[in-house]
């Protein structure tokens, strides 16, 4: 059975296959060395099925296993490679309910170093810090996109975590509710090429940083480009190198002190 699929009022493309869980399972056992294997957990069959066919129509070098519970993840992982990231929809569940919260912390130690991505319904700032307490190495709201969806789930396969945007700024109120500490780039970039700069040196995509600050894609680029004419680089990574080399010891920016030229 096939079925057109429309977004946004727009047919995006001509014919997409309906397929269940077995479905997409049975694809992603024809693997290639160059592909990485993603598990979806998602006890909703509707929700997992779209989101990877979702995830497999914007990703060609990642593959998707869809399972309804973790444990029958756990009875059938065996048949298929190795996988290189988890995630794990709560849903509208709470973090801290007990049986999340050791759905977390059993599976992120089970699997450790691969990491395990919560999907959530909110974007609660209690609710993330108590996800990467339990061993999560991401949290992703259900309100992002699937291009931050796809690169929040590659940060976290790369070694890094992402945390929404909202968290970002309910953090750097806490922050900001102390005393403001002396930013030693503060001299050298403005406060949102400071914010970039940050992000860069964390190695995040540009779609990452655009959706953490709040930014166009187009816009960040134009930032990384003035950042770069400046430290006098050729590429971002040069970039992250010499911020690096010189102020090792710059901590986390928290948007405070910074000028506004």
């Amino acid at each position: 059975m096939t079925v057109k699929l429309i977004t946004n009022g727009k047919d995006i493309q001509d014919e997409i296959p309906v397929e269940n869980d077995d479905d997409i399972n049975t694809r992603a056992g024809q693997f290639l060395s160059s592909e990485r294997l993603l598990v979806i957990i998602d006890g909703r069959a509707l929700d997992r099925q779209c989101l990877a066919q979702s995830i497999v129509a914007h990703k060609a070098d990642m593959r998707v296993l869809a399972f309804g519970s973790i444990a029958e993840w756990r009875q059938q992982q065996y048949q298929y490679p190795p996988v290189s990231s988890i995630l794990l929809n709560v849903g509208g569940r709470k973090i801290v309910d007990p049986a999340v919260a050791e759905e977390i912390k059993g599976l992120s130690s089970e699997i450790e170093p691969i990491p395990v991505i919560v999907l959530a319904d909110t974007d609660d700032l209690t609710q993330i810090m108590k996800a990467l307490e339990y061993g999560a190495k991401g949290y992703i709201p259900s309100s992002v996109s699937i291009d931050v969806c796809i690169e929040a789930i590659d940060l976290a396969v790369a070694g890094g975590t992402f945390v929404p945007a909202s968290s970002v700024f309910a953090m750097r109120r806490v922050l900001e509710s102390g005393n403001p500490v002396t930013r030693p780039l503060a001299g050298m970039f403005t406060a949102r090429q400071a914010e970039v700069v940050e992000a860069l040196r964390r190695g995040k995509a540009n779609k990452i940083i655009a959706y953490e600050l709040n930014l166009r894609e187009s816009t960040v680029k134009v930032h990384i480009r003035n950042i770069m004419k400046k430290v006098k680089a050729t590429n971002r990574t040069e970039v992250a190198y010499k911020i690096n080399d010189l102020f090792p010891s710059d901590p986390s920016a928290d948007g405070t002190g910074w000028p506004d030229h």
